[in-house]
């Protein structure tokens, strides 16, 4: 092999450029080969795949299997966090993320009717109301205030809670739970303790739904007969992680970013019909959630390479996202571009359910938080930001903030 055919040894994850960008490795290998020969640190060889459009075509393709049962993936699952053995392992009950059709199909078609654009479009009062009220809070703060804790964790967390029907008051207990899991560098017995604590937590939770159900979604699902306790938790677990980790640090990084880009930051302000497309090219910029995985279940041919059935594919959405083929000057952020089509909320079937609930929080925040603080700004140099760099969804641990005036 050439040098640039030779396998990466390991995958670079640090956004080593800043902390906005790409790891400098992984922005070569698309740009030397978009499919690329990847050797994990155990020795066990696979594929990288960073290019956009082998990505979305890599996750439109159900020969790409999601199911960590079929093979020794030696990787982390796709669930953020979730430990893989050395040896194939059992599907676990609700975890559809993980599931390929038809069992994937069955646990999600009782979901899509909770999450329609109409239903979702509906909440977008009630959004606008969460996100006023802790702006409220946050205005009789004095500052300098850390943003993340007193408005992007809670902001998200509010509104999954009542979704879901899960109690705002144990909130810490569920969010240090899920802090704890989303670790990198934690011990297995530390994560599946983390693990084990959720899902015990929401075992309980959905059991009492079951027996006395609410008005919520997750009393809703419980009163489906032919899903398990076991199932049902899986599901909850999924939804109540998704549903405040991501958007919570879309919303913490993307103050960061816009305060790090005061030229687009002041064509928002100027331009609130920016925001919409602001909110897309953010997710595309940004890619919080970057690595999935897939493994192939036959010889597959991807971006002019076939990738050998039993191979570990793994993909990056961060890289694929800013790639130039797809997108023209890809490392710039820019309010004004048209993103439609970055793979931030993946692609195919398993493409994220609650996708429009995220847009409507953060074009909910985004405008709050600019029209309440119209000269926010950082209280700290951008490089003593915190960033979690030690998880497996990327953002800020901390944004501290100040302002001198706040408006309606």
């Amino acid at each position: 092999m050439s040098a640039t055919e030779s396998a990466l040894a390991g995958l670079p994850m640090e956004r080593d450029a800043g902390p906005f960008a790409p790891p400098r490795a992984i922005s070569r290998m698309r740009e030397a080969r978009p499919v690329s020969p990847l050797r994990f640190p155990d020795g066990h060889e696979g594929w990288l795949v960073t290019g956009h459009e082998e990505a979305r075509q890599l996750l439109a393709d159900n020969r790409f299997s999601s199911r960590q049962d079929l093979g020794v993936l030696h990787v982390p699952y796709e669930t953020p966090g979730m430990p893989v053995p050395t040896e194939p392992s059992p599907q676990v009950p609700g975890l559809f993320i993980a599931m390929d059709p038809p069992d994937h199909t069955r646990l999600r078609r009782k979901l899509t009717g909770a999450f329609t654009v109409r239903r979702m479009k509906s909440l977008e009062a009630h959004i606008a109301a969460v996100v006023e009220r802790q702006l409220d809070a946050l205005a009789q703060l004095a500052p300098p205030v850390d943003l993340v804790r007193e408005f992007a964790l809670p902001v998200p967390s509010l509104v999954i809670c009542e979704l879901l029907g899960v109690p705002y008051e144990d909130r810490d207990t569920f969010q240090a739970n899920s802090a704890r899991f989303m670790l990198k560098e934690v011990t297995l017995e530390e994560k599946m303790a983390a693990y084990g604590a959720l899902t015990t937590y929401l075992a309980e939770l959905v059991t009492r739904k079951r027996a006395e159900p609410g008005d919520d979604l997750l009393s809703d699902l419980a009163r489906h007969d032919d899903l398990t306790v076991e199932e049902l938790t899986g599901v909850a677990f999924l939804l109540l992680l998704a549903g405040h980790e991501t958007t919570a640090n879309m919303l913490g990084l993307g103050a960061f970013a816009l305060l790090e880009n005061p030229g687009q930051l002041a064509a928002l302000r100027a331009d609130p019909e920016l925001l919409p497309g602001a909110v897309e090219e953010l997710l595309r910029y940004l890619s919080v959630a970057d690595i999935f995985y897939r493994y192939a279940t036959e010889d597959i041919e991807l971006g002019g390479v076939t990738v050998p059935a039993g191979s570990t594919v793994v993909v990056s959405l961060l890289a694929a996202n800013r790639d130039p083929r797809r997108f023209a000057e890809p490392d710039a952020l820019d309010l004004h571009r048209n993103a439609r089509g970055h793979l931030s909320f993946g692609h195919g079937v398993h493409q994220c359910l609650g996708q429009q609930l995220a847009r409507i929080e953060m074009r909910a925040g985004f405008d709050g938080l600019l029209r309440r603080f119209p000269d926010l700004a950082l209280a700290v140099p951008a490089d003593e930001v915190p960033l979690r760099t030690d998880m497996n969804i990327y953002g800020v641990h901390a944004l501290p903030v100040t302002w001198t005036r706040t408006a309606r």
